[in-house]
């Protein structure tokens, strides 16, 4: 099997390290480079415990001492601005990319929620969306792809069939939403020490979050209307994972056994999306470690609305293992290749 030769941009994040971790066993992947500015000089072993028998890695490099034209394919798991900065820059390898730097379509609103100017907008319009099971036609002509944020990912694959299938209404949908600590990303930050986060939930950016605008914009294309969706996250005390509740109000005439349907006709064959069956409760442990999303839909005790309540890894199916996904279909491989471990429990 010929192998695609990878580079990864910020390595010495939880991000990065989860997709070197993915990438290492990946039957057809060549890491050629790992680029981490300020970790430069050093290996994945020097600043991860996990990468102790990982020699073959190659040192963390500055990613001005890189030659891109060895890839065919970068990672970008670098922070918003910085990542597009980067890749706008190169013209040889394909481009998959994990910040929110190409999500957005409008360069005003990525400005409006990120507090920035654009640093690419020229390429905004090149970009593919890569939510892997909405995209699958689109991925291997892609240059770039811009994998979703996790909060995203976990909305829109509840949420899509419903839009699509017109069975719920686009202008009362709340979502409350649990992530691990991992997803506030590894810099230091009081908010993200152990005695704060420890033994406590609480909710943050609230009314404000940025994934909001990206929730909002694939589900108007569903629609084929604008949508405003309420959303709150909260931080609780687990490294990684992402549990969604999400309110939606039916349509006239819609069932609760339609919405099922829906969900189990879009998802019957995919290899990561599973529809639990009727009563059993989706919950962060049944994916951990894995490319998995699992969800279900429930009654709610108001009449007309339901409840539908997923779960992914926030660093792999929100993430990394997306990456992964969205490469394997970019290269025309089978999108499970590498991606088949079994969840870690407990």
């Amino acid at each position: 099997m010929e192998r695609i030769r990878i580079i990864v941009l910020g390595a010495s994040g939880y991000t990065g390290a989860d997709l070197v971790r993915l990438a290492r066993i990946h039957p057809a992947v060549e890491i050629v480079a790992l680029v981490a500015n300020q970790k430069a000089g050093q290996t994945m072993a020097d600043i991860w415990p996990h990468f102790m028998e990982a020699d073959s890695l190659p040192p963390l490099a500055r990613a001005d001492a890189v030659d891109f034209g060895t890839a065919d394919l970068v990672f970008g798991c670098l922070p918003h601005g910085a990542s597009a900065e980067l890749l706008a820059g190169l013209a040889g390898p394909r481009i998959v990319d994990l910040s929110a730097d190409f999500r957005l379509r409008d360069a005003e609103t990525y400005a409006e929620w990120y507090g920035v100017t654009h640093p690419a907008p020229a390429l905004l319009d090149e970009a593919v969306y890569g939510l892997a099971e909405y995209a699958r036609d689109l991925l291997p002509g892609a240059r770039l792809v811009a994998c979703p944020g996790c909060y995203p990912t976990a909305a829109l694959l509840a949420l899509l069939p419903l839009a699509q299938a017109r069975l719920i209404s686009p202008d009362d949908i709340s979502i409350f939403a649990l992530s691990g600590v991992s997803g506030a990303g590894r810099s230091l930050r009081e908010t993200n020490l152990f005695c704060e986060v420890a033994e406590g939930a609480a909710a943050y950016a609230v009314g404000k979050h940025r994934h909001m605008p990206e929730i909002e914009q694939e589900l108007a294309k569903a629609f084929g209307q604008d949508v405003l969706v309420s959303f709150t996250p909260h931080l609780v005390p687990m490294n990684r994972g992402e549990l969604e509740t999400i309110s939606v109000r039916m349509t006239p005439g819609a069932a609760l056994a339609d919405l099922r349907r829906a969900l189990d006709e879009r998802y019957a064959t995919e290899p990561f999306v599973h529809v639990l069956p009727p009563g059993v409760m989706p919950a962060t442990r049944m994916v951990r470690g894995s490319n998995l999303c699992v969800l279900n839909i429930f009654p709610d005790r108001i009449a007309g609305r339901a409840l539908v309540v997923v779960a992914i890894d926030n660093l792999v199916k929100g993430s990394a293992g997306q990456a992964i996904q969205n490469m394997n279909l970019m290269f025309g491989l089978p999108q499970t290749l590498g991606l088949e471990a079994v969840p870690l429990f407990p």
